[in-house]
């Protein structure tokens, strides 16, 4: 089985969907691994680290063109997919439902990462969203940092005391709760908050203190479930107030194929003081948790607070993500691959097993998945009404 890993070529993504070491686990697994030229180069993998490991350097066209299986991290480019071929990557299928449509209808096996069941303890090295949100709540903490025109830790110098930074995380999932970790690691006096309950014992297992609402929205297998508006109204009253006692705020939250949860209105946002910083992990095309966020830029509001749009952190950390991703790509491949009659490797596709009907989305020439299924004809409805 030949499997190809392409350059990505979103603006800004400089990760890779296989690093050398990976490609040398494959390789001893019995995978050919083609390489597009200059791949790794963002993330710090050169093309001779790659040989060394056994894979071949190809050209895109070559690539394309041999390959078996295609592993990307982000959106791959479908006109250069043919019949017969499968392509893995984080296809976010629910925000952008027509690159399914786009790939089954070329014949193409689309497998996606955004759809693994993140409760079964076998996909544990699969997850994908979970290792790239560590890297990603690693550097919303940085970022803030670095915004932030105090320092984080408490100061004492012949200058003067400089008391720490009152930072505050917004939802405590595995990128809150690295953000948490690493605002601690440097110095801020950190509080978490999360609309399930449960997760308090993780935030104070970190050195933070726990913020409490009157609102819960515990929902099955440990998450959240979607607040009623009267909840929504509530829980943004409610953290108002603790908003405007921070210098910092980073927040987190994140609903796959939807408009992320609005936590920090504009008024809670006038209510901070000059120089405080928010960065909103949440910011993407869809909208933010954060009023007046704006992905990929960094805005200043009349009252001195400025506002950053994270998206996309995880590449801004591309030899690490890599890594993880790498690992996590690798390990979905495995599991999907077994030997046919002649003893070769080769995918077998079957929805009914647990992993798969995540994670395949386009096969046999249609859209398998019910979810993105459902999308795409409330699409075509609408289009007709």
């Amino acid at each position: 089985m030949k499997v190809a890993v392409v350059k990505e070529s979103a603006p800004g993504e400089r990760r890779v969907a296989l690093v050398p070491e990976t490609v040398q686990k494959l390789g001893q697994g019995g995978f050919e691994v083609l390489v597009e030229r200059g791949a790794g180069d963002a993330a710090w993998f050169p093309d001779d680290a790659y040989t060394a490991a056994g894979a071949t350097i190809a050209a895109a066209d070559e690539l394309y063109a041999a390959a078996d299986v295609v592993l990307t991290v982000t959106r791959p480019e479908p006109g250069r997919l043919r019949a017969g071929q499968a392509v893995i990557g984080m296809l976010g299928p629910l925000t952008d439902p027509q690159l399914a449509r786009a790939l089954a209808e070329r014949g193409v096996t689309a497998i996606s990462l955004d759809g693994l069941p993140r409760t079964l303890s076998r996909t544990q090295g699969m997850d994908a969203l979970s290792s790239q949100a560590n890297v990603a709540g690693y550097k919303a903490a940085l970022v803030a940092a670095e915004a932030y025109g105090r320092f984080f830790p408490l100061l004492i110098t012949a200058a003067g005391t400089a008391r720490p930074a009152k930072l505050l995380v917004l939802g405590a999932g595995v990128a809150g709760l690295q953000a948490i970790g690493t605002a601690r690691r440097l110095g801020a006096q950190v509080s978490g908050y999360d609309v399930r309950p449960a997760s308090k014992g993780e935030v104070e297992s970190l050195g933070a203190a726990f913020i409490e609402l009157s609102v819960s929205a515990a929902g099955e297998g440990g998450y959240a479930r979607e607040l009623t508006a009267a909840e929504r109204d509530t829980q943004q009253a409610e953290l108002a107030g603790h908003i405007a006692r921070h210098d910092v705020i980073i927040t987190t939250a994140q609903v796959p194929g939807r408009r992320p949860p609005l936590l920090v209105t504009a008024d809670a946002v006038a209510a901070m003081a000059p120089g405080s910083v928010i960065v909103d992990m949440g910011s993407s095309s869809l909208g933010g948790n954060v009023a007046g966020s704006v992905p990929g830029q960094a805005v200043v509001t009349d009252n001195g607070v400025t506002v950053i749009g994270a998206e996309n952190l995880a590449a801004t950390v591309p030899t690490a993500a890599s890594n993880a991703y790498s690992r996590n790509v690798s390990a979905l491949l495995l599991a999907l691959v077994g030997d046919d009659d002649q003893g070769r490797k080769a995918l077998r596709i079957d929805t009914t097993d647990e992993i798969q009907a995540g994670v395949v989305v386009a096969h046999g020439g249609e859209v398998v998945h019910p979810a993105v299924a459902k999308l795409l004809a409330a699409e075509t409805a609408n289009q007709g009404s």
